[in-house]
């Protein structure tokens, strides 16, 4: 009987160590940058700009987003044809 509870505030312990690291992550600000990890999957040549130089980094990725959005809608137009 002892054993589970020493497995129980082990258990308890390792879920709050976790949940202390998630809350500090997400503090920090590690899960902000919602868009370039999907395009950096895409096109390799792109550079994430650092914090505050980004002008040209954002025409370029309005660019691309452009473009995406332009084959999506050319796929949704040919599928709406295609019946």
């Amino acid at each position: 009987m002892s054993v589970i509870i020493i497995l129980l505030v082990a258990s308890i312990t390792v879920a709050a160590l976790f949940l202390v690291a998630f809350l500090w992550n997400v503090k920090t600000g590690q899960y902000d940058d919602e868009i370039s990890p999907a395009i950096r999957m895409l096109f390799d040549d792109i550079y994430v700009c650092p914090k505050g130089d980004c002008a040209e980094q954002t025409k370029k990725i309005a660019a691309i987003k452009k473009q995406i959005g332009n084959k999506k809608t050319k796929n949704n137009n040919d599928s709406v044809n295609k019946d």
